[in-house]
């Protein structure tokens, strides 16, 4: 039988944990700065623009519509095939300004009668979402992670306790920050595609986590006398070798994805193997640290609650009760 983890291999995971959490600190920070001062290059979804429907001719495929609205100037440009290909139906989205959005679809006509003639292509349907509707779908959509992580926290909170529930959010944060983080850093369209990517990425490295967690309980009931370190030091190194095959095989599908899809999923194949990584690291080494740090955290407090009841013990003498005399 194929084992990728030899039994009995004993990696020290948690040796190094204030390394491991350091690095992902940095990671986290780094990415927050850049939030705020170089910021996400947001698509249409969130920032207004117009979406124009077109049928153009069988010799046109998405790479000529493409090429043909770049060239006629059309800003923040994605291209979607739609329906059979058959169809040859085409979805062009353009960034635009309130001044600008309703001017997009005549500037795309323009830009198709220049190279087909009358009759050869229809401009089927013309749509415009507004800055004021693309902010507030922008609101929702990071409203949307905030509640996905908090219902995974009352999750594992029921599963397990809150020794660790803190860690599973805090690995999940990690990895939703960085991928972000990439983001910025490429400057790729951050979309409703995305948010979708990353809400996925939440659920996938939840199942992670929860593995690992499961073990660990499993070995601190079946050997009680182990201390918390070694406990999840066992528990990684038992399930290490089901984790990798797991984030392996499921890395090499999405970058099938990623080289294959074509434009239409690839920034989506893309988010979604930066959380993979980020998303299997933090299985490992961050959210079990914060089991470790979380257990020593409430193994002090009830010392000290014990101590202070022991001080304020005081021998207290009943009196009896007084016999009542006719």
């Amino acid at each position: 039988m194929f084992e990728i983890i030899r039994p009995g291999t004993q990696f020290d995971f948690v040796g190094k944990r204030r390394l491991w959490i350091s690095i992902s600190a940095i990671a986290i920070l780094g990415s927050i700065i850049l939030f705020f001062t170089k910021g996400l290059n947001y698509g249409i979804d969130f920032t207004g623009g117009a979406e124009i429907q077109v049928q153009v001719p069988a010799a046109w495929d998405i790479g000529t519509v493409r090429k043909e609205m770049d060239e006629g100037g059309i800003k923040g440009l994605k291209v979607i095939q739609i329906g059979e290909p058959s169809a040859h139906q085409f979805l062009i989205k353009a960034q635009g300004d309130d001044k600008s959005l309703n001017l997009i679809s005549r500037q795309v006509g323009e830009i198709l009668g220049k190279k087909l003639q009358p009759g050869e292509y229809e401009i089927q349907r013309a749509d415009v979402v507004g800055p004021a509707a693309g902010a507030s779908l922008r609101t929702s959509g990071f409203l949307s992670m905030f509640y996905a992580l908090l219902g995974i926290l009352l999750y594992v909170t029921i599963r397990f306790d809150l020794r660790y529930s803190p860690g599973a959010v805090l690995a999940l944060f990690h990895d939703s920050v960085i991928t972000i983080g990439v983001f910025i850093l490429t400057q790729k369209q951050f979309d409703l595609q995305i948010l979708a990517a990353i809400l996925a990425l939440i659920g996938y490295s939840n199942n992670d986590t929860i593995i690992v967690y499961d073990r660990v309980r499993e070995t601190l009931h079946q050997q009680p006398g182990v201390t918390i370190e070694q406990g999840v030091n066992r528990a990684i190194n038992e399930t290490l070798g089901r984790t990798i095959l797991t984030a392996l095989c499921t890395f090499l599908s999405v970058m099938a994805l990623w080289i294959f899809g074509g434009k239409v999923i690839e920034d989506f194949a893309f988010a979604l193997m930066v959380g993979m990584v980020a998303g299997t690291y933090s299985s490992i080494f961050i959210a079990s640290s914060f089991v470790i740090y979380l257990t020593h955290w409430q193994e002090k407090k009830a010392a000290k609650m014990k101590g202070q009841d022991g001080k304020s013990k005081r021998s207290v003498t009943v009196r009896p009760e007084p016999k009542l005399q006719s």
